[in-house]
């Protein structure tokens, strides 16, 4: 878990949890966008940057256990979850774990990522080096420099591969659903998620259920971050209010 900009004090946090090949520095403009009114933890997943001597978990089940057991080392508070793309697969399967022990976030915040109930054939991670890079340009992902850089991506290879193999394989339960709302974030022009898609997480909410669409591909999430940013802070300011469940 990091902190950027840490806010242990503060009323609310914010869990973000990074996409399939992402780490916890690609959470760092959220997170100074919400330190200062909310405890931002972003997470790092083994097997990159300062974890990269970590063996890296090849499934969903085991990557939202790992996280169950270092949330739970944190103090109660409300608290929101905020994944992208795989970290939305991982925030709702990390919630259900939560909240079968009887805590839980309030809201979490699914961004560019199809329904748990949805499923496609896909199989970027039996492709070859090349083949898996192939992927990371066509959905424009990766920070720039990082694909221009032969060396270090192959260093982050294995981190991707392993992330999709844990997506990928993952298959959610068609009944599986949160007592926490659900807000989907979703960009009109994503390959990976259609509105369908996007619409179906509904069917996993016992609770509020948002849906707001936003210009843009996979990752809409950097060219629109401002408005992102005020969904975030949408469900912060819900989740400060009196009566809301904390993580534990």
């Amino acid at each position: 878990m990091r902190r950027y900009h840490p806010g242990p004090g503060r009323a609310v946090r914010l869990v973000c949890f990074p996409h399939a090949g992402g780490s916890a520095s690609f959470y760092h403009p959220v997170s100074a966008a919400h330190g200062a009114g909310a405890d931002v933890i972003c997470l790092q997943y083994p097997g990159r940057q300062d974890r990269r001597r970590e063996p890296c978990h090849t499934s969903v089940a085991a990557l939202a256990d790992a996280i169950v057991a270092e949330l739970r080392t944190l103090g109660e508070k409300p608290t929101v979850f905020f994944g992208h793309s795989m970290g939305a697969i991982l925030a709702f399967e990390t919630a259900l774990r939560l909240e079968r022990d009887g805590g839980g976030p309030r809201t979490v915040i699914a961004s560019g990522r199809r329904a748990p109930s949805t499923a496609r054939a896909e199989t970027v991670h039996d492709r070859d080096d090349d083949g898996v890079i192939a992927e990371l340009k066509r959905l424009n992902g990766t920070v720039p420099g990082l694909l221009g850089d032969d060396e270090i991506l192959r260093m982050a290879l294995p981190a991707i591969r392993a992330d999709y193999e844990a997506i990928e394989t993952y298959r959610g339960l068609p009944g599986a659903r949160l007592r926490a709302g659900i807000t989907v974030l979703t960009g009109y022009a994503d390959p990976l998620t259609t509105a369908d898609e996007a619409a179906a997480w509904e069917r996993h909410t016992e609770g509020p259920f948002r849906l707001t669409g936003f210009p843009g591909g996979h990752f809409f999430i950097a060219a629109q971050q401002h408005a992102v940013n005020a969904e975030i802070a949408a469900d912060l300011a819900a989740a400060r209010r009196p009566g809301v469940e904390a993580v534990r």
